[in-house]
């Protein structure tokens, strides 16, 4: 009887042996075929992590975390969008430019015709569409290289900045208008430190995406399209919870959350939204893989790109009366070099140089691995010279990375 019991069992405990293998090679290959997706959230961990060691805790403390979320909010905003620029297959060199030029409008307005900021920063986000819209035309609709066309515009903005500020600075900046950037949400349950809203806002977030990563796993389960193993996604949507909880403790210790975090927050899932719900977002995917193969399809290409033009002129606005409410003044030199960590951040966040390949939240974890970068070498003393090589080598790597598993899907 025992020796029966004993055969039996053997194969039972071999079959879970085999589904523990199964699973474990289930999950290396869903990391495998998601490599460009998580590879770069690793990277900004171990980057993170490495700071966080050689700067001796530093990086982490509630204060540093605030400056590093403000000093990054108007690139992060301005990924947003030049990730849809870059997807539909095209560049925009001038965002630095548009940026310092929005802002200077608004400095004119505000300071010197002392206008509301209610009337200023909604006629700014405008001027900042019309500015992208006109772009947009000439690449559109007059097949004008984007590359090009962009590049003059950053000489145009930069010259009419220059021109509209009379090459001097102006500010300061009424309170009202500082908030876009150096406002914070106040706890209203008047606890003051740590704040207790702030710790809310976490937990919420985190139950909310945790609900949508689990009903967006159902659906795609009844569809018979789920291709990530369970433990995998129990472990990953674990670790995003808590670290959305734990960040936003150490916030509320100092002062919560910063107005501008909730304007990235609230754009960030906008913008997922768009591209991964919409039918317009799929077609700006379609547009940069193949825009003859989209045309045919019916999509109106040329209108496409007018409007992600546009939407990148707004971004752009948004981005410099942001920097300019931080800086709470508008100097000619707002702007310079934007362009090239907003770039930066794109391609090292995972978007393809040829179209057609990009995510949101990749833009997003791009921007902050420049911007922990920026971050920590300032901490520890590194030269701007160093900053900027070793920035430029971080690029290369990535847009190395991206080639290389492009030739090796081939």
């Amino acid at each position: 009887m025992s020796e029966l019991s004993a055969r039996e069992t053997k194969p039972a405990e071999g079959l879970g042996e085999a589904k523990a293998a199964g699973a474990a090679v289930s999950i290396a290959t869903h990391l495998q075929n998601h490599l460009r997706e998580y590879g770069m959230l690793l990277a900004l961990i171990v980057i993170m992590g490495f700071f966080q060691v050689v700067t001796d805790g530093t990086l982490m403390r509630p204060v540093n975390l605030t400056n590093l979320i403000l000093q990054n909010s108007y690139i992060v905003i301005m990924a947003l969008g030049m990730l849809l620029v870059i997807v539909a297959g095209h560049i925009d060199l001038s965002v630095g430019s548009v940026a310092g030029f929005v802002g200077a409008v608004a400095a004119v307005m505000l300071v010197q015709y002392d206008l509301a900021p209610a009337l200023v920063v909604p006629a700014c986000l405008i001027l900042g569409i019309m500015i992208g819209a006109a772009q947009g035309y000439w690449i559109a609709y007059w097949r004008i290289p984007s590359f090009i066309v962009t590049l003059a515009g950053m000489l145009v903005f930069r010259g009419l900045t220059l021109w509209v500020l009379a090459g001097q600075s102006v500010g300061p900046f009424p309170r009202s208008f500082q908030l876009l950037s150096t406002g914070f949400i106040p706890d209203i349950f008047g606890v003051g430190r740590p704040n207790v809203t702030a710790i809310l806002l976490g937990a919420a977030t985190a139950a909310i995406l945790v609900f949508m990563a689990m009903r967006n796993r159902q659906r795609h389960m009844r569809y018979g399209t789920e291709d990530e193993p369970f433990a995998f996604f129990v472990a990953k949507n674990g670790f995003i919870a808590a670290a959305i909880i734990f960040l936003s403790y150490l916030l509320a210790t100092y002062r919560g959350f910063p107005n501008v975090l909730i304007t990235m927050a609230v754009l960030t899932v906008i913008y997922t939204f768009l591209t991964n719900s919409t039918t317009v977002g799929r077609r700006v995917y379609a547009l940069g893989g193949n825009e003859k193969a989209a045309k045919l399809s019916g999509i109106r290409t040329e209108r496409l790109t007018f409007l992600t033009f546009a939407n990148m002129g707004m971004l752009a606005a948004l981005a410099g009366l942001i920097f300019a409410a931080r800086l709470n003044t508008a100097t000619p030199k707002a702007g310079v070099g934007f362009e090239l960590d907003v770039i930066a951040a794109v391609f090292i966040g995972g978007a393809s140089m040829s179209g057609g390949v990009g995510k949101i939240v990749g833009a997003v974890v791009g921007a902050f691995i420049m911007g922990v970068m920026n971050n920590g070498m300032s901490i520890l003393g590194i030269g701007i010279d160093y900053q900027q090589v070793i920035k430029g080598l971080v690029l290369l790597a990535a847009v190395i990375f991206d080639v290389y598993n492009k030739n090796k899907a081939a």
